[in-house]
């Protein structure tokens, strides 16, 4: 059943691969392009719900992810899983706590915050030193949840044998660090409007999506539009890329904002909600 229709902002805070691009010391064309979509901060979004601000993961970028975009507020982080390219910059949260009066809180599965508790050991000490980021973290799997007013559905993936989540979001679905789709997630993702959807490069990687591989998963979903993120070097410049795609596949890149139109997404099967 279909109920509220909803629009959400969505924001590339970063398109690149664990690397970034460009890449330390190389002189291919991309790395050295002067076209400002060829250069790459590590894979993060920015959602906005009604007044709601929520990051998806905390890369090392996200210091200069947040000052690039003007971002004064944040109503919380939801992690996909826990690779350092995901959340090494949860420490610069540290900021949001004196913007925003209060913790900063993470959406996070038990594996992630046992993560992050190794990482941030400072952050959750029940004795924390001065001036240490304070966060309040929120336990999710694979059950939807409410968040900012609408319902998250996680979208279980593979990353090679690594369980990590994407999410369903009224219209847009997204898809990072990923090479497979467990069957729930095509389920969730089954009329979609917007997928974002990693494509690393063009020959075959262990652990994420090949371009061919991931316009097949665009292919099967059939949304109305798709965008590329996760792109290394070894992708192409920009501009030449843009030209290969079918219609309706777009190539994405760090600043692009754009806006999704669509369903609030059965939500009146969730059962657990993080406002208020």
């Amino acid at each position: 059943m279909y109920l509220r229709c909803m629009r959400l902002g969505l924001a590339f805070l970063g398109t690149g691969t664990s690397q970034g691009v460009p890449l330390i010391g190389c002189g291919c064309a991309v790395c050295t392009s002067t076209d400002p979509r060829d250069a790459r901060l590590r894979t993060s979004v920015m959602l906005t719900l009604g007044e709601g601000i929520f990051v998806i993961d905390s890369g090392p970028d996200f210091r200069q992810q947040m000052l690039r975009m003007g971002v004064r507020r944040l109503d919380g982080i939801v992690y996909t899983h826990e690779h350092k390219d995901h959340v090494a910059g949860m420490d610069d949260v540290r900021a949001f706590n004196h913007l925003n009066g209060g913790d900063v809180r993470l959406f996070v599965t038990e594996r992630v915050e046992a993560a992050l508790r190794r990482e941030f050991h400072y952050a959750f000490s029940d004795d924390p030193y001065p001036g240490v980021p304070r966060v309040a973290p929120h336990r999710i799997d694979d059950s939807p949840f409410q968040l900012g007013g609408a319902a998250w559905w996680p979208l279980p993936l593979r990353h090679l044998s690594l369980p990590v989540l994407g999410f369903r979001v009224g219209g847009l679905g997204y898809v990072t660090d990923a090479n497979a789709l467990e069957p729930l997630a095509w389920e969730r993702l089954a009329g979609v409007d917007t997928l974002v959807i990693n494509a690393l490069r063009r020959t075959p990687h262990p652990s994420h999506f090949t371009l061919d591989e991931a316009l097949e998963v665009i292919r099967r979903v059939a949304p109305r539009r798709a965008y590329l993120t996760h792109l290394s070097h070894q992708m192409g410049r920009h501009a030449d890329l843009d030209l290969e795609l079918p219609p309706g596949v777009f190539v994405a890149y760090d600043g692009l904002q754009i806006e999704v139109e669509g369903p609030d997404w059965r939500p009146e099967e969730v059962v657990r909600g993080f406002d208020g």
